[in-house]
């Protein structure tokens, strides 16, 4: 992947990342600043995504750990845990709103 791919790719998950978090009938905050975004629950903890572009990675950190993300196969992949992007999102939102959330 060249950069501009990078590019377009992480772009894209961060907008696909704010709006998903707006359909959720939830108070849930995301604030988007050119390469990062932070989604701010209830209790004001965050979960922070951001790009780390000399590594083409995305970089997600939640109350409770950090996962680095590559691109594989056409998808977002922790590199520790395998993880897909978007499941693990799901799974740290829903433990850090104290309900469950999924997207579809």
């Amino acid at each position: 992947m060249n950069d501009v791919e990078y590019d377009e790719l992480t772009d894209a998950v961060l907008l696909a990342v704010e709006e998903a978090f707006e359909q959720l009938d939830l108070d849930i905050d995301s604030e988007n600043h050119g390469g990062l975004v932070n989604v701010i629950f209830p209790d004001r903890s965050k979960i922070v995504i951001n790009k780390q572009a000399p590594l083409h990675q995305l970089w997600v950190a939640t109350k409770f750990n950090g996962h680095h993300f590559e691109w594989r196969d056409g998808q977002w992949i922790d590199n520790r845990t395998g993880t897909e992007f978007w499941q693990l999102l799901a799974d740290a939102a829903s433990k850090q709103a104290g309900v469950a959330i999924s997207f579809g």
